[in-house]
């Protein structure tokens, strides 16, 4: 049973178009299928109603006419009458040993009208089409022949056996004989159902391309919706999304420019304030640096221009953040592996100990120079901070994974969080020997993150501090 469930959920289509498609094809078989049964059920019923009808029709006329002939005619006149699936003879008993309930007094009481008579004895018996051969047992149907053993006889009776009777009518004939009827059950031809079966065909093929023309009508748009939300999730310049298709959708779709907008124009505003703060940041640096200069104390001035220098790097950091925040780079395809193994390369050209291990070319979609940035400052931190970098490329599920390990102290665990936080260095001589401003990590989250990826930290066991890189997969562009 699981089996079957896990192989039914493998089939069953992932896609909101392709379960709406799948939903609404089922939903139409079985229609169909239960309308074609009622039409199947409701025509047999009307074939049953008019073949009994005329073989009611036919008897009373047989009845007539050999009551109206000389008997030497009675053979040849009922065996004229005579079908291969409907056979009439002339027998000193009755054929019909019981009565059928119900459907065999009305059919009698028919006959009777027919005949236009009230004191003949009818007996009739109605075999159900389910029935079984117990049915034709001496309980309901005589099968021997009452008189003398002929051919036409023999070949009655094996006629009876082949071919259960669904029908028995026997009539008393004037002179004391009776003359019985017999009707064979016959199944419906199944080329009745052809007709029927390439209309109902016709109407399932209509109504799928229409089905299949509205849900792509409704999905094209949502497609399009999911895409834009996912690639300014990755940071890229995104288009305002057409508003095409049903209202819903297009109130959707709409809401999400709305939305885009809003966030553009937060984030506009943000690095704006921040670059006019850091751009304004200059003058009182630049007014301090030269009031030290009349300091006479060459310690007290020297710590005061050593405070400035920095306060001076800071300011030109966060210039520099700015701009790249305000300016968006295009994304392109690049080969991420050839990339991230040019940066380790540039960076052991410059004799800092740097090792690649790379997977293979690996396509992706990408905001070049600033995931590159972003790279270099983990790099450089691993280095800085644990002496060499061991920076290893690899496929991982749905994201790719850039693993930075060093072989320095590591970070405590309480720290992890901190240390992406703007201007925070966990060391603490501020020394530019030993560390920067305090940038580096929140700029490289930001970068990773603006690509929809993330960067986890992680001390390994053997010592040093392991660096991950995340990013999910994107499509080629």
């Amino acid at each position: 049973m699981r089996a079957l469930s896990a192989a039914l959920r493998r089939l069953w289509p992932q896609r909101l178009a392709g379960q709406l498609i799948a939903l609404l094809l089922l939903a139409l078989i079985l229609v169909q299928a239960a309308s074609f049964l009622i039409l199947a059920d409701e025509r047999r019923a009307a074939i049953r109603t008019a073949e009994r009808k005329q073989i009611l029709e036919r008897t009373a006329s047989i009845v007539r006419l050999v009551e109206s002939t000389p008997p030497a005619l009675h053979e040849q006149i009922v065996r004229t009458a005579s079908v291969p699936h409907l056979r009439f003879w002339i027998a000193d008993a009755s054929a019909v040993v019981e009565q059928s309930p119900d459907a065999g007094d009305e059919l009698r009481r028919r006959l009777e009208l027919l005949l236009d008579e009230d004191g003949r004895e009818l007996v009739v018996f109605v075999r159900d089409e389910d029935g079984d051969e117990e049915d034709l047992g001496d309980r309901s149907v005589r099968l021997a022949h009452a008189g003398p053993v002929t051919d036409r006889a023999a070949s009655r009776e094996r006629w009876l056996a082949r071919h259960p009777p669904g029908l028995l009518i026997s009539a008393r004939l004037a002179d004391g004989r009776w003359l019985n009827a017999g009707m064979s059950l016959r199944s419906p031809s199944p080329r009745w159902g052809m007709p029927l079966l390439l209309s109902m065909g016709l109407t399932a093929v209509v109504l799928s391309v229409i089905v299949v023309v509205m849900v792509r009508r409704i999905t094209r748009p949502m497609a399009r919706l999911a895409a834009a939300a996912e690639s300014m999730g990755r940071g890229e310049t995104v288009p305002a999304v057409a508003e095409e298709g049903p209202l819903d959708v297009r109130q959707t779709t709409r809401a999400f420019n709305r939305m885009h907008e809003r966030l553009q124009r937060f984030v506009q505003d943000r690095t704006r304030m921040l670059a006019a703060i850091s751009h304004d940041l200059r003058t009182p640096i630049t007014s301090l640096r030269l009031r030290a200069e009349f300091v006479d104390d060459e310690e007290t001035r020297s710590k005061i221009l050593e405070t400035l220098d920095e306060m001076q790097r800071m300011t030109e950091a966060t210039l520099a953040f700015a701009r790249e925040e305000a300016t968006r780079e295009a994304t392109r395809t690049v080969d991420l592996a050839a990339l991230v193994e040019s940066l380790c390369e540039d960076l052991a050209d410059m004799g800092k100990e740097v090792a690649f291990e790379g997977d293979g070319k690996i396509p992706y979609a990408c905001r070049a120079v600033s995931l590159k940035r972003a790279i270099r400052n983990l790099v450089e931190n691993a280095v800085a901070y644990g002496e060499r970098a061991r920076v290893a490329l690899e496929r991982a599920g749905d994201e790719l994974r850039i693993v930075i390990d060093d072989d320095g102290p590591g970070i405590p665990e309480a720290e992890f969080e901190r240390v992406f936080a703007p201007f925070v260095r966990l060391e603490s001589s501020r020394s530019l020997e030993t560390g920067g401003i305090g940038l580096g990590m929140a700029i490289a989250r930001s970068i990773v993150r603006g690509h929809g990826g993330d960067i986890v930290l992680a001390n390994r066991a053997g010592g040093g501090l392991r660096v991950t890189v995340r990013l999910p997969r994107a499509e080629a562009v």
